[in-house]
């Protein structure tokens, strides 16, 4: 494996570890916050960018938000495509808030890692 994709994916397995240990205490904007920078680490790989779409949906069931559940079930089939082609919006977070195909700024703190 190549050591920046072993980088990467170390990277979003913390975030996803943030997202679990704040949705085991249902603390679901923190939840969220995890998941869309584990979006923007795992969407080039198509299980971590699937996995991402799904635990969002999940908070989304239980916030009861539909915008988030019908969006995310959307990005879940898109997402798979989009990662198995290789066309992606670069720095997207993934939520339902924000357009599917929008390219975004990357935080900081990543910018170095993906670039």
């Amino acid at each position: 494996m190549n050591s920046n994709k072993e980088r990467v994916l170390k990277y979003y397995n913390q975030e996803l570890e943030e997202a679990k240990a704040a949705y085991q205490v249902m603390a679901w904007e923190k939840c969220f916050f995890h998941l869309e920078r584990a979006h923007i680490l795992g969407q080039r790989f198509i299980i971590p960018h699937t996995v991402t779409h799904i635990r969002m949906f999940r908070v989304g069931l239980h916030r009861k938000d539909f915008k988030e559940i019908v969006g995310q079930l959307f990005r879940i089939v898109t997402g798979v495509i989009g990662s198995a082609i290789g066309v992606l919006p670069y720095g997207n977070t993934g939520g339902s808030n924000v357009n599917p195909f929008k390219r975004m700024e990357l935080p900081e703190d990543f910018k170095k890692l993906l670039k």
